[in-house]
Formats: C-alpha cells, structure tokens, sequence
C-alpha cells in the first residue's frame, strides 16, 4: 500500500559532525525549511557555547524553533514535538518540506516515535516532594513509589533523586503510575520520515573537531556570555539551560570550583562524553542512512537517496 503522507527530512548526528553546513546547502537544493532538534538552541542569549548558526546563516537558512525560550524557563520533550508538529504542519501547508536537523536524540525520538502522556512538571508539587526528602530521606520515598509502582521502583535506583521525584511528582498530579502512563502513546506522525545520520567515521578526528570548537568558542567570548548569564539571579546552575554542556564547566570556573585550564578540560571532556552518547543512540535507531562526516559529496549522496527511495527530484 502507498504511504501518502507528506515527506519529512531527519538528519540528526553528535555535537561537530557538520549537520548545520550540511543542511543549510540541502536547503540550497531542496524546498526545505530547517527546524531546529536542539536543547540548548531553544534559549535566548546562549549563542557561543551552543555554536548557535550565526546571523548570517539564519539569514541564509532560518531555523525554526530556535531563541524561543528564556534560560529560566524549561522546555521539555513533549514541548518539543508539539511545537515541532505544528511547525511541520505550517511548512507542509506551504507547499515545502520539513527538514529537522539536530542532536537532541530525546526530541528525534519523541517526534518520530511518541511519548507517553506525562503531566507537565509542577513546582509546588516538585518542592513539596524536595522537602520530604530532606526529613524523611529518598530511601524512604523510594519506599513509598515500590508501594504505588513497583515497575518503575525496580527502574530507578534510590540515589536517582532526579527520576525518583518525578515518578511520585507523575503519580501526585495525576492519579496514575508512571508505568500506566509510559504505556500509551499518541498516533503515529503524520509524515513519512527519511532519516539520516552524519558522523565523523574517525573517533580520533571527531575528538579533535570537538576541541577545535571548544577552543573556537573561548575565543568567540564564551567566557563573557556565561559571565552575563551569571548576573541574572534566577539563574542557577541546577537549571536545565545551565547544564547544557560548556555552559556548567565555564559555570563552575567562574564561581572558582577551579582554573581555566581545568575548565578547558572539563568543557572539552563533557562535550566528548555527549557526542559518544549521542552516536550510542544512533546505532540503535532504526532506519537510518548513515553519512561520512568527511565525504566529499554528502549533498549528492541525500539527494540521490531522497530521489531514488522517496520519488524527490530536485534542482
């Protein structure tokens, strides 16, 4: 049976593999229009340590879902496939195509594949949970979720306050268990997804990319940015947005945890560790065409794929 849902374009990849220069010149080819699968592009005034695209290529090749957030605010998966369908719809309408590109694998995979209905996270509930803690103990919350659910209790270990809290903090807004909600997902996408992944095939050369932009960055004034953030009160290194990879190292130098070049060290070791993750997940994913970040031709090779599995032509 034909699928006759519209065409949605997937490139993912690790942090420095190439997915923004590679789709902006897709872009050139392609009636496309870029939206952003990123957790750190999402906030305002984070532009250095996220190798935010530049004005100039915004100019270029927009993207979407980029700067809509504060850094105080927080934004999760679930946001993002709701805001990232509707904008998929808007392009679709338009007579375009959809081409999300990105390294945030939790929002690829919330897209294409669903996520359960979980409430929103809700602070008064979220502190209450925090202070029993502090008189009873996690252990003995932990007790408490092995009685309403014991799936996730085997799951979640005793010292994982972050995942804890939120399956009691699941369970007090809504009456139902982590595990009874993480069962139900939402209809399939209503695009056909053509999914493709770009990684450096030399881990040495992918290391030494990741460096390169490190060091790139401090020069740029990565410093200066954090410093600005740190002048905001309701920042806090406890945020999701100053937990993001670099901001955290530069974060903890500036408040003298230790010295630039262990800073250096820190921020270049963090983003290695993200991107070794971040590969992880992509070879366990499904459906992939995988691309060579050091080809010559990796435009020629999407377009020949697009065109022969998909029926796109192009210019």
């Amino acid at each position: 049976m034909t699928d006759i849902r519209p065409l949605a374009i997937c490139l993912m990849g690790p942090t420095a593999s190439g997915k923004t220069d590679l789709a902006m010149a897709l872009r050139d080819r392609l009636p496309v229009e870029l939206i952003s699968v990123d957790s750190a592009l999402i906030y305002r005034g984070m532009d250095i340590g996220t190798a935010k695209p530049t004005a100039a290529e915004l100019a270029r090749a927009p993207h979407r879902l980029i700067d809509i957030k504060d850094p105080a605010e927080s934004y999760s998966a679930a946001d993002f496939a709701t805001d990232a369908l509707a904008e998929m719809a808007q392009i679709q309408a338009s007579g375009r195509i959809p081409l999300l590109v990105g390294g945030t694998m939790l929002y690829f995979k919330a897209l294409l594949e669903g996520l359960s209905p979980l409430p929103s996270a809700d602070p008064e509930v979220r502190a209450a949970i925090e202070a029993e803690a502090a008189e009873r103990g996690w252990n003995a919350l932990h007790q408490e979720l092995a009685d309403i659910d014991p799936e996730s209790a085997a799951r979640i270990h005793p010292n994982d306050p972050q995942r804890l809290s939120r399956a009691l903090e699941v369970y007090r807004i809504s009456g139902q268990t982590l595990t009874t909600l993480t069962r139900q997902k939402r209809p399939p996408l209503p695009f056909r997804a053509a999914q493709f992944a770009i990684v450096p095939q030399d881990r040495a050369r992918l290391h030494q990319r990741i460096e390169q932009r490190f060091m790139t960055m401090l020069e740029q004034g990565f410093e200066a940015e954090v410093r600005a953030l740190k002048q905001r009160p309701d920042l806090h290194p406890g945020l999701p947005a100053i937990r993001c990879v670099g901001y955290r190292q530069m974060w903890g130098y500036l408040d003298g945890e230790y010295d630039h070049s262990t800073m250096v060290e820190k921020g270049v070791a963090a983003t290695r560790q993200l991107a070794k993750r971040q590969v992880t997940w992509l070879r366990g994913w499904q459906g992939l065409h995988w691309l060579n970040s050091e080809h010559d031709d990796n435009v020629g090779e999407v377009l020949q794929k697009l065109a022969l599995q998909f029926g796109l032509s192009y210019k």
